[in-house]
């Protein structure tokens, strides 16, 4: 791929992207900063390995959400309770540090019509977990990819994340999780739904 995806936060145009060897001497600019001798033998396949790794840490900006969420189940279009994932895991890195983020997504909406295979919803958190982020801007972009795609009734997400910029570097209090939820439709407008979808959340 020649060319950056643009559909994510950021970007106003397609940004050219740099090529293997780029990335890898980047790398090296790192490790000299950092103090440390790239051409020395323990470092020598380091800036590959990071270059390799970057590429699938961050695979969620070749992908789209939408691709995923097109694909439904007509035949089960007659449900129209709640439809709840629970505990989804992922990673993903702040876009402030670029140190990891390490949490779990819960994920319900209301069909209006196609129901979705339950592995879509955890691709859907993948994808987006595989970008630069914020915890509140993911929680916001997954549950705006489902109800975009998929038009339910409603969409409720419920994120809660421990944030190795807090826990490595700065204010480093160890064990802190944040917690951030989103609501659209008869989740955001109905306080009963939205009661029920925290029962079944943190029902265990």
């Amino acid at each position: 791929m020649d060319a950056i995806v643009k559909n994510f936060p950021g970007t106003q145009e397609k940004q050219a992207r740099p090529t293997q060897q780029e990335a890898e001497e980047a790398v090296r600019v790192l490790l000299r900063w950092a103090g440390d001798d790239p051409s020395r033998e323990g470092l020598l396949d380091t800036p590959k390995r990071v270059a390799a790794s970057y590429r699938e840490l961050f695979s969620g900006y070749d992908l789209a959400a939408e691709d995923v969420l097109g694909r439904t189940f007509e035949e089960m279009s007659g449900f129209d309770d709640i439809v709840l994932v629970r505990d989804i895991p992922f990673f993903s890195h702040c876009e402030h540090h670029m140190l990891p983020i390490k949490g779990k997504a819960t994920i319900a909406y209301l069909p209006s019509g196609p129901v979705l295979g339950l592995s879509k919803i955890a691709r859907v958190v993948e994808i987006f977990g595989r970008r630069l982020q914020t915890q509140e801007n993911m929680t916001a972009q997954i549950a705006q990819a489902i109800q975009n795609t998929l038009k339910p009734r409603g969409v409720a997400v419920l994120i809660e994340a421990e944030h190795m910029c807090m826990e490595m570097r700065g204010v480093q209090k160890h064990g802190s999780h944040t917690l951030t939820t989103t609501f659209t439709g008869e989740f955001k407008t109905n306080a009963a739904e939205q009661a029920r979808f925290f029962t079944l959340a943190r029902n265990r």
